[in-house]
């Protein structure tokens, strides 16, 4: 008896995944590689009121610099997801670190190229986005293809402690650098890092025939063979991927709204309060509550318990209590009281991680990094409107509350859809391969 086609590419699949040595060199690679990622990206907000003050820019030109990030990080999220489904997710990695590490380094070049400093800078901005879009879902691609799910959560949740990490490299040592050297040295400081990080993948894990093959078939414009096509139809008819898609979107807009005001909250609720403090304390917490939620999840996996039942536990954590404590932010004179709330509700968030990311892996695994550039891109643009919506309802309210009520309400609608429609069986194998 022949074996199913669908049973035939499962096998291959699992050819291809990483032995555990491999498993644990290229989990801690891409840990840094998602620190140096945030290290460039918050270089900019770093160094925004220096430069205001030597280019001259007010607030509204500081932030059009600063959000012109978002706009290019929505365009690529499912470009990068598809990449990385065809040629491998490490490789779009690689080809768009490489990109943004260079970028970076000649920020302060581009900066003092002419009088136009604010169009420079924006448009930096922009294909810093563009470039970093890629990032997130070409290593969901990466990860669904290449490590066993049973320990799928934990090497996520771990990855994904880098952008915390990073968030406190950058604030820390970017800090130092700033009053030292001034604001140049911040952006030669993460730029350079990320150049060496990406000298050390190429010469160490990459196959450079495979890089220079992906590099041609990008050249080619990505002929799309029949079977290599993305099932659309297929997925966006299940209820399940719907599910998926918008506690995605929440988890993201709920988390934006959180890092975007929580400094503004503290500085106005307790101005003598000391800004490292509240600044740092949450995203110290942030690390190791990610690292446990990988740890946590695969052990209840291993222990017998259902993938989905996991999944969901997961994100009653990271969407249903960690609004709880948002909540909570909003109802104490505290400031001890407030930080202490505050991060536990961004640790939890971090237990998303072990949760609706991997759940679009579990679904999805052959084109995991399409949809995760869907959601993450719903997300993004989520983020963006709630951002602005809570500076809104601050501004007509003149109270906090109403902040921290909008971040539960759109985590609860996210949790309560993932609870009634979350699944995690594959939606992403049909016997018969429609030309969509």
């Amino acid at each position: 008896m022949q074996p199913s086609p669908d049973e035939t590419r499962r096998d291959a699949a699992e050819d291809t995944q990483w032995s555990r040595p491999e498993c644990q060199v290229w989990t801690g690679t891409l840990l840094l590689g998602t620190c140096l990622l945030y290290c460039a990206r918050v270089s900019m907000p770093v160094c925004a009121a220096s430069m205001s003050q030597d280019f001259g820019w007010n607030k509204k030109e500081a932030g059009v610099v600063l959000s012109s990030f978002f706009w290019g990080y929505c365009l690529t999220q499912v470009v990068g997801g598809h990449l990385g489904d065809r040629i491998g997710g490490e490789k779009v990695i690689l080809l768009s670190a490489s990109a943004w590490g260079f970028i970076t380094v000649a920020t302060p070049l581009l900066a003092h190229l002419g009088s136009a400093h604010l169009a420079f800078m924006t448009f930096s901005r922009i294909l810093t986005g563009l470039l970093q879009g890629v990032y997130f879902p070409a290593l969901t691609s990466l990860l669904s293809q290449k490590v066993q799910e049973s320990e799928r959560a934990f090497t996520y949740s771990t990855v994904g402690a880098g952008s915390q990490f990073g968030t406190l490299v950058t604030g820390a040592v970017g800090s130092l650098l700033l009053d030292w050297y001034g604001w140049p040295s911040v952006f030669y400081f993460s730029g350079g890092l990320t150049l060496l990080w990406v000298g050390y993948v190429y010469r160490c894990l990459l196959n450079e025939r495979d890089l220079i093959l992906a590099l041609g078939i990008l050249a080619q414009g990505l002929p799309v063979s029949r079977h290599t096509k993305v099932p659309w139809r297929q997925l966006f008819r299940k209820p399940s991927v719907w599910a998926a898609i918008v506690s995605q979107l929440s988890a993201a807009c709920s988390f934006f709204i959180l890092l975007s005001w929580l400094p503004t909250f503290f500085k106005e609720t307790f101005p003598s309060s000391k800004g490292w403090v509240f600044n740092v304390v949450p995203w110290l917490v942030a690390i190791p509550a990610s690292l446990l939620s990988g740890l946590l999840s695969d052990h209840l996996i291993n222990q017998g318990y259902r993938t989905i039942t996991v999944r969901k536990f997961m994100q009653v954590m990271g969407l249903g209590l960690s609004s709880v404590f948002a909540l909570c932010l909003g109802h104490t004179s505290s400031f001890c009281n407030s930080v202490v709330f505050a991060s536990a509700s961004i640790g939890l968030q971090t237990f998303n991680h072990s949760g609706i990311s991997v759940n679009i892996q579990d679904l999805a695994p052959s084109c995991a990094g399409f949809l995760f550039g869907v959601a993450n891109t719903a997300g993004a643009l989520a983020g963006v409107v709630g951002v602005c919506l809570g500076g809104y309802l601050i501004e007509t309210t003149g109270s906090w509350t109403s902040v921290f009520n909008l971040v539960a309400a759109i985590s609860s609608l996210g949790l309560c859809t993932f609870l009634v429609f979350g699944k995690a069986q594959r939606v992403d194998l049909s016997p018969a391969h429609e030309d969509l």
